[in-house]
């Protein structure tokens, strides 16, 4: 009985999932640089996707759970990437801060998720919303004013809360020597 030892050939699956996702990386890489183009297009889907829930007059989960979602990325967007309050130590002292001094190094702020994947999440996001919206068993009946009321008051204590954390930081404040 002999034993082959060469591998098998990729199977041609593989070789379409390969192809699809080079082709896939490809513009992505392209699209980076170009900030404008890139958020119009998001905004354009942002619109169509809302435009077609308005006319079907459906999809209300799907929209909230997007909401959720988006909510969760811009949040993430707006944290730095080392939050200078999670290094407080009992004397406070100890953590990191902003420069005072000239000679002290300057560190720009980091984000938590960079602006490239925040714009790329939020692309997908949009676009499954999107496709959900071609189900109609994902169109699950509900009163859609109190899921509106619902994520603007989440909103609200959301962002009341980041705002007051990001005030509040006594990292984020320099004295003046």
């Amino acid at each position: 009985m002999e034993v082959d030892s060469a591998p098998a050939p990729p199977g041609t699956l593989y070789k379409l999932y390969k192809t699809v996702s080079n082709r896939h990386q490809y513009y992505l890489d392209k699209a980076t640089p170009h900030l404008l183009p890139r958020w119009i297009f998001a905004v354009v889907l942002v619109i169509a996707y809302f435009l077609r829930v308005f006319f079907l007059q459906g999809w209300y989960i799907i929209t909230y759970a997007l909401g959720i979602y988006l909510l969760n990325l811009f949040i993430a967007f707006l944290t730095p990437k080392i939050d200078p309050a999670g290094f407080e130590d009992s004397d406070g002292d100890d953590g990191p801060s902003l420069p005072t001094k000239n000679s002290e190094e300057f560190r720009p702020f980091m984000r938590r998720l960079p602006e490239f994947k925040f714009w790329y999440s939020f692309t997908k996001a949009i676009v499954v919303a999107m496709i959900c919206t071609f189900f109609d068993a994902l169109n699950i009946p509900v009163f859609w004013p109190i899921l509106v009321m619902y994520f603007i008051i989440l909103f609200t204590l959301t962002m009341k809360r980041q705002i007051k954390h990001m005030i509040r930081s006594p990292q984020c404040v320099t004295s003046s020597d």
